[in-house]
């Protein structure tokens, strides 16, 4: 009896779970059907239900790249040349931290891969050195016979940035602007490619445009001064001749000076009446007069090839013109074994791997120099070098002998004028100086750029944290001048030279700047 009872309520619990059951799928049927749910359009399943399988591969997420890596220094240089190392050296000395990443594949610019090994000194009218500061070693050392060769070059050259990270082969990415003070802009930062291929960005308080070809300064809101082509009336940009310097060997430099006055135990000048005697085979060259000099050992480097409309920004134009100079060059040594005394078993001694870049674009600085400043003496209460040299303009295409524009006694050089135009922390080093066409013409020599570029390096250690460049007072000037002074002997004050232009008009004054007036001539019958 006790079985069939159990029997009984067993079917009973059956049925009543069969019946809760059907409730359930009815009401969950229900509210399938009241939020749109169907078959073919089923609810999305909770994070706690079973994965729906699909016929769809599930996505692969992108890879994250790598963080960018970023550096910070005090003081980056853009670019090798020798100039901005003086100011990457001055800098560094002070305790700042200092980098150098340069868009050549080499270090060292014109001096090293141009072998542009014959140095312009600057003097003043009465013959007196004006070269100061860390450039004077290299220009005592090349005087006096003790560096001409390249490796004793590249040893003053290695002397000068050692200890100071310098990465050759770079390319710019971008350039992170932000506002600066007083309405003008400031490079934050740099993103560039290294020669693996690795994006980097580099942070830095100053940046310093130091290459031949504008590689920073031309990638920001710059304003371009008119070049030779106004001078000489011509539309399209034109940039002062390059050079490419000739190196030769077996020279009897003793037979050679005892034939010709203008040879000296060491240097050769001129010799136009053997340059004009070669006829180049190609309108886009030119021998000028000789700058030779004897690097001991019969070897012997001259500057006196031209070539002309090269754009040091366009690698093309760069090989095309060292194939027309190594095309030329072997010709003009067969020129110089008949023409010139000791000359007869000359031989090349092989090629530069680059060009000496004279000029490029000129940006506007916070001052441009003029010729009126170059030639009256001005002096000026930011001073940061103390200049001299002929206005010398080199030849374009359309005059190939170019012209000289006046002789100045000396001159200052302000900061101002190496602070690129509305930006508080962009530095305009060596060939970068802002100039007027003309008066690029004398500002452009190395002692007086690599003086300037010193004379920063250490202004800035000395402000580090206290203030910018952009605000630097009289009272500042005032401490800064005479710390150059004493500490490196750099002498920036106090100094007087021979105004050139003295009495004249503004008038004279306004055409002389413009290039209406040449003043060689013009002064003669003034």
């Amino acid at each position: 009896m006790r079985k069939k009872r159990n029997r009984a309520s067993l079917r009973t619990g059956i049925i009543l779970a069969g019946a809760l059951a059907a409730i359930i799928l009815a009401v969950v049927w229900a509210a399938q059907k009241n939020d749109g749910g169907s078959a073919a359009n089923p609810p999305i399943p909770s994070a706690s239900a079973a994965p729906v399988q699909s016929s769809s591969p599930t996505p692969i997420p992108a890879p994250t790249k790598p963080p960018v890596p970023l550096e910070t220094v005090d003081v980056a240089i853009v670019g090798s040349e020798l100039e901005g190392m003086y100011l990457a050296r001055a800098a560094a000395d002070e305790g700042l931290k200092v980098k150098i990443i340069d868009p050549r594949q080499k270090p060292g610019g014109q001096l090293l891969q141009g072998e542009m090994l014959f140095l312009d000194e600057t003097r003043d009218g009465s013959g007196k050195l004006l070269v100061q500061g860390r450039a004077k070693e290299l220009f005592d050392g090349f005087r006096s016979g003790r560096i001409r060769k390249l490796a004793e070059f590249q040893a003053y050259y290695d002397k000068l940035v050692q200890g100071i990270p310098l990465e050759s082969g770079i390319v710019i990415d971008s350039v992170d602007v932000q506002p600066g003070i007083s309405g003008t802009e400031a490079v934050q930062a740099v993103a560039y490619k290294g020669q693996d291929g690795q994006l980097k960005r580099l942070a830095a308080s100053y940046w310093v445009e130091n290459t031949d070809f504008a590689a920073l300064a031309g990638k920001l809101k710059t304003t371009r001064l008119p070049g030779l082509e106004k001078l000489y009336g011509q539309e399209q940009i034109e940039y002062m001749s390059a050079g490419m310097m000739m190196k030769f060997k077996n020279v009897d430099w003793a037979k050679f000076q005892a034939s010709y006055s203008s040879v000296n135990e060491s240097f050769a000048i001129g010799l136009t009446s053997v340059t004009t005697g070669y006829k180049p085979t190609n309108d886009s060259v030119f021998l000028r007069g000789l700058n030779a000099v004897s690097q001991r050992d019969g070897e012997v480097i001259i500057n006196a090839f031209l070539l002309y409309t090269v754009d040091p920004s366009d690698d093309k134009s760069i090989a095309d013109a060292i194939a027309l100079g190594k095309k030329e060059i072997p010709l003009i040594l067969a020129h110089f074994r008949k023409a010139m005394t000791g000359w007869e078993n000359a031989e090349l001694n092989g090629f530069p791997e680059y060009l000496y870049i004279r000029e490029y674009n000129h940006y506007e600085t916070e001052y441009v120099l003029n010729v009126s400043d170059v030639l009256s003496a001005a002096m000026f209460p930011d001073n940061v070098s103390i200049a001299g040299y002929p206005l010398d303009l080199q030849g374009i295409k359309v005059n190939k002998w170019g012209i000289e524009m006046g002789r100045p006694d000396k001159y200052g050089m302000p900061l101002r004028s190496f602070q690129l135009k509305n930006y508080e922390n962009v530095l305009m080093a060596g060939k970068n100086v802002g100039a007027s066409a003309v008066a690029y013409g004398s500002a452009r020599i190395q002692p007086n750029t690599s003086l300037a570029a010193e004379s920063i390096g250490v202004i800035l250690g000395q402000i580090n944290g206290k203030k910018q460049l952009k605000e630097l007072t009289p009272e500042d000037w005032a401490t800064l001048h005479p710390y150059l002074e004493s500490k490196y002997k750099i002498k920036l004050t106090g100094v007087t030279g021979v105004n050139k232009i003295a009495g004249w008009t503004n008038d004279e004054i306004q055409k002389l700047n413009t290039g209406e007036i040449i003043y060689p001539s013009y002064v003669k019958k003034r």
